[in-house]
């Protein structure tokens, strides 16, 4: 028996995250009410999935009816806390939780959490190869991995976890993991434009509050990880009484670094070289201050250096982060869809010393251009294809800043932008989508924007 058996349990969103909820809970003996905006045509196979199991399925607008009858919320990180039905059912006593919270209640083995703008899914699988390389068993869960809740009761104290965690799996979490690093942090999801979620930050303060629950309910027995160089999470320091260890890109007085584009760790006094630019097979600085955040996470867990060492020259990177696709008629593409916020545009034309050609552009982020309009303006970006709703905007803090380059606009299809481009683009160069905006709109989301991107530059000819 647990502590969920015989309870009635409704599951706020039955996407992926919702259906591990649902494996979840019919283990624990109990009755599921599973709520979803979507209709009963779009869920079709989910239905299909349960249709033998003790679930009933609540859809289209008035999916969140009958939740007051539950003994247990979980909702889906896409939904507000202050949905008026949620707001409701916690007045009338019911708790309400998330999957990510119940799995870091349940879960025996120590968590490595990882929070940030952007960077987290690169660092947490960095973090879960080096771990694994020294003969752990690791699981590796958030948006880069896999949903873990079905399975946590099968988790030994030996093994490892090591889970992204987003600002909205974290703005109410009570629960801080053993191991949390914190990357760089700017600004986003300060607007909302996914038809199927409901949660955003109001403002950059409610951001940086739901990410400061990473390190909040630490322990003096715990470990924090925390990027020195970034104003904004260097705060986080002050917020957790755990063990702080410190990365920087910019800087050497830290216990990890990057010099000269070199990854440096500290110990007793002694500097260790992890990797370098020439070493390793991703592009970037901010690719090797991801390195040096994985180094410490790990070196906290007892992994030795010369596998660190090892992982970190292997690692190949992800899918849509700076992903090289070919060189064709001596022009190369790389695809960077998941860069939706100024800030990882910057770093990624940072990445490059060749002139390049950029695709910018997509659907609202309240983001401000202006700092990267400026900073585009002085780098060797010869030309400009601008795409999506933020056109105009991105292209005014381009003229603002006096860009000399060629600017093209009014492109509708991949196809049109990758051909714009490869106009723009002279032998030597490079064409690199980093959009620094959301893909709404034009996209189904930024893996649909990355895919369609290598599909045309595939079939160049």
């Amino acid at each position: 028996m647990t502590k969920f058996n015989g309870k009635t349990v409704a599951i706020i969103g039955i996407s992926i995250e919702g259906k591990d909820t649902i494996d979840f809970f019919l283990k624990e003996g109990c009755s599921l009410m599973c709520c979803d905006r979507r209709s009963e045509t779009e869920l079709a196979d989910t239905l299909a999935l349960y249709k033998d199991t003790p679930v009933t399925f609540h859809l289209g607008p008035t999916y969140l009816d009958s939740i007051e009858g539950a003994d247990l919320i979980v909702r889906t990180p896409g939904m507000s806390l202050k949905t008026p039905e949620l707001v409701a059912a916690k007045n009338r006593g019911i708790e309400i939780t998330s999957a990510t919270k119940l799995f870091f209640e349940l879960c025996a083995a120590p968590i490595i959490g990882v929070t940030g703008t952007k960077g987290k899914g690169t660092t947490s699988t960095l973090i879960r190869d080096m771990v694994a390389a020294d003969g752990k068993t690791v699981l590796l869960g958030g948006n880069v991995g896999v949903s873990l809740l079905s399975g946590v009761r099968s988790i030994k104290k030996s093994d490892v976890v090591v889970y992204e965690l987003s600002s909205f799996q974290l703005e109410d979490m009570s629960i801080s993991p053993h191991v949390a690093v914190v990357l760089r942090i700017t600004e986003d999801h300060l607007a909302n434009f996914d038809v199927n979620a409901t949660n955003y930050h109001e403002t950059r303060e409610a951001y940086v509050e739901a990410k400061s629950n990473i390190v909040r309910h630490q322990t003096a027995d715990d470990i924090a990880v925390i990027n020195r160089g970034d104003v904004t999470a260097r705060t986080f320091a002050e917020m957790t009484t755990a063990k702080k260890l410190y990365f920087d890109r910019y800087g050497t007085e830290a216990d990890c670094y990057v010099e000269h584009h070199t990854v440096k760790l500290v110990e007793e006094g002694t500097v260790v070289e992890i990797a370098t630019a020439s070493t390793v097979q991703v592009r970037g600085d901010h690719n090797l201050e991801d390195i040096a955040a994985a180094t410490l996470a790990v070196r906290s867990m007892g992994v030795p250096i010369a596998t660190i060492q090892k992982i970190a020259c292997a690692f190949k990177g992800l899918e849509h982060r700076l992903e090289f696709i070919r060189t064709i008629h001596e022009v190369s593409y790389y695809n960077d869809s998941f860069s939706t916020v100024p800030d990882t545009t910057i770093a990624a034309i940072e990445s490059f010393e060749e002139p390049k050609v950029l695709i910018l552009g997509g659907s609202e982020k309240k983001s401000d251009f202006t700092m990267m309009g400026a900073y585009i303006a002085k780098s060797n970006v010869t030309g400009v294809v601008l795409i999506g709703v933020m056109t105009e905007r991105i292209h005014d803090a381009l003229k603002a800043a006096q860009f000399k380059g060629k600017i093209v606009t009014g492109c509708t299809t991949m196809h049109d932008i990758v051909h714009e481009a490869t106009k723009l683009a002279k032998p030597g160069s490079v064409v690199l989508l980093s959009p620094a905006c959301a893909s709404f709109g034009m996209f189904t989301n930024y893996k649909e924007r990355g895919k369609q991107f290598k599909h045309e530059v595939l079939t160049l000819a």
